[in-house]
């Protein structure tokens, strides 16, 4: 064996291809006002390379991109015809603890959303999950109080 592996190192082929990107999904938030900047923003993304769907949603100022793309790129496509464009900042707000603490809770948030900050969500030693241990409504004999 040790006669082939010496001649495979010889015939082995190293490709020169790039890795493929992963493929991801990219939201974005577009302010656009008419059909004809829903089409400008559409246009862009859609003749990207690497782009598989596009969907555009006007009333919530937002854009989602899937395929393998970067979102760097994608982004700066979107900025490039002309439009204010930031990463989509916002999450559903029945996924977070706290939404009305400060800097969560954004008026011009679409309905439903508030922007992804840390104080949202609960410290990982928060006293209050604790005190749910000690009692069980399963049990009521298993009060660790008594």
């Amino acid at each position: 064996m040790g006669a082939l592996d010496y001649i495979s190192n010889f015939c082995t082929f190293t490709s020169t291809r790039r890795k493929r990107k992963p493929m991801q999904t990219v939201e974005i938030k577009v302010k656009m006002d008419c059909d004809g900047c829903e089409r400008r923003v559409k246009h862009a993304v859609t003749s990207m390379k690497g782009v598989k769907t596009v969907e555009v949603n006007r009333k919530q100022s937002r854009v989602t991109v899937s395929g393998y793309v970067d979102p760097n790129k994608v982004l700066k496509r979107v900025m490039s015809t002309g439009k204010r464009a930031e990463f989509w900042p916002y999450i559903p707000q029945h996924l977070v603890y706290y939404p009305y603490v400060s800097g969560a809770y954004d008026k011009r948030a679409p309905a439903g959303f508030v922007r992804n900050v840390v104080q949202a969500f609960p410290a990982s030693n928060a006293p209050e999950e604790n005190f749910v241990s000690f009692f069980s409504d399963d049990n009521v004999h298993a009060c660790s109080i008594m």
